[in-house]
């Protein structure tokens, strides 16, 4: 798309062409117009879909370069290379080395942060914390700002700082908030619904234009580890269907303490490769697994594991999500005629992490819903059964909560059995 599009000042569109940014990005399409008429939002995409230039463009195109009394804009970033990131943009598109704008240290001393903020600043990048305790040393004023950003939303909440965003929004008056993200997910509402009220949602996603050859992949979203195992637990239960399984762990210990969490019932079936504790039941040669009929599931742990032949295994299950993406990757690509099928189990936290495989693929992973009546663990209420809990979360999320988008809503109900059983049978014919 044409960068005529954005309808950018003649400054801010001679700067974007000298940096050679000769088209514009979706997501920058369908923000920009937004964000100038003052609407409250939240941006959903990938790595490099354009969110930082997004909101660089909209403050640059809205300041007024007056001598400030008071910051006009506080963007929250998750850490210091974030923020001097933003910094970096901020002074790149606007060629102006005099900017009044501060980045806030991760730590260290106050003072002359505070000297300069008192001095005038128009627009401050901090980390959550950071921005807190300049707040409570009254260094930082936020009486004025009109513009509340939060930037790499998913680390911000990877990083524990969800308590100080919502104090920060909250001690801001009536302004506008720009949420920037890769993920949307119930962490990210718990965060933001309690001082955003009917936001625009806007999605976009850039896969590649080349799709990798991969297996059929199913994903499954769940709240929290300890759901993870009774989910696990109530698939394995079907074992007409799942009659050979390998189970993926990040680590050594983890694989030993799935192994003791699942079910007595075919805990006889459960076998762990090369694991941590030799009075585990054991295996060290995969091929052993997939010749002995009475042993169905193997858990294999990321840790230190050499590349593995999956070939005669039509489950495939992680776990969890590899710290390297690639070694995923390498799992689900075909290498032959074989069919096998790939479920994937995310928590909101690991959410971005599928995005990025996903991106990387070409294709996004199925969603499958939770079994029916299967409880799901919350620390605070206890075991909940699944329904009751969607409709609970649905009722309290606030102004912010936006329905599935109709491409993202199931028309299924099956348990993984079924639908395994239904796409191995629609493979075969």
């Amino acid at each position: 798309m044409s960068l005529d599009k954005l309808k950018l000042g003649k400054r801010l569109h001679k700067s974007m062409e000298d940096l050679g940014y000769l088209t514009a990005k979706e997501l920058q399409v369908k923000s920009i117009s937004r964000i100038l008429g003052g609407q409250d939002i939240i941006a959903i995409g990938p790595e490099d879909s354009g969110k930082t230039t997004t909101y660089v463009l909209s403050v640059l195109s809205g300041l007024k370069f007056n001598v400030a009394d008071a910051p006009k804009v506080l963007i929250l970033a998750p850490d210091q290379e974030r923020i001097q990131n933003i910094l970096d943009q901020f002074y790149l598109i606007s060629k102006n080395k005099d900017l009044s704008i501060i980045g806030l240290r991760d730590g260290g001393s106050m003072e002359q942060e505070i000297e300069k903020l008192v001095a005038g600043v128009e627009i401050v990048v901090a980390t959550p914390n950071r921005a807190r305790a300049v707040y409570l040393k009254l260094g930082l004023n936020l009486n004025l700002i009109h513009t509340f950003i939060i930037d790499d939303a998913e680390e911000i909440i990877k990083n524990g700082m969800i308590t100080p965003v919502k104090e920060l929004a909250q001690s801001c008056k009536k302004c506008q908030h720009l949420i920037f993200s890769t993920v949307e997910h119930e962490k990210l509402h718990q965060m933001i619904d309690d001082f955003m009220v009917l936001p625009a949602l806007i999605e976009v996603e850039e896969l590649a234009q080349e799709q990798l050859e991969v297996h059929d992949l199913f994903l499954y979203q769940v709240p929290n580890f300890t759901t993870k195992i009774t989910l696990l637990n109530s698939l394995m239960l079907d074992n007409e269907t799942f009659d050979k399984v390998i189970i993926f762990v990040n680590s050594k210990l983890t694989a030993q303490k799935l192994g003791k969490s699942l079910h007595r019932k075919y805990n006889d079936e459960i076998l762990i490769l090369n694991p941590l504790f030799i009075e585990d039941r054991a295996i060290e040669d995969i091929d052993l697994f997939k010749q002995q009929d009475t042993h169905r599931i193997l858990i294999v742990a990321n840790e230190g594991a050499d590349e593995i032949d999956l070939s005669g295994i039509p489950y495939i299950f992680h776990f969890e999500i590899p710290e390297n993406n690639d070694m995923l990757i390498q799992r689900i690509l075909k290498s032959g005629s074989e069919e096998q099928l790939a479920f994937t189990f995310a928590t909101d936290l690991e959410l971005p992490e599928v995005r990025k495989i996903e991106q990387i693929i070409g294709r996004k992973m199925e969603v499958l819903d939770l079994p029916e009546r299967m409880s799901i663990y919350s620390a605070k209420k206890g075991n909940k059964d699944a329904g009751s809990a969607e409709d609970e979360s649905n009722e309290t999320r606030g102004g912010a909560f936006h329905q599935k988008k109709e491409s993202n809503t199931k028309t299924y109900n099956y348990g993984a059995g079924k639908k395994a059983r239904m796409t191995m049978k629609n493979k075969k014919g």
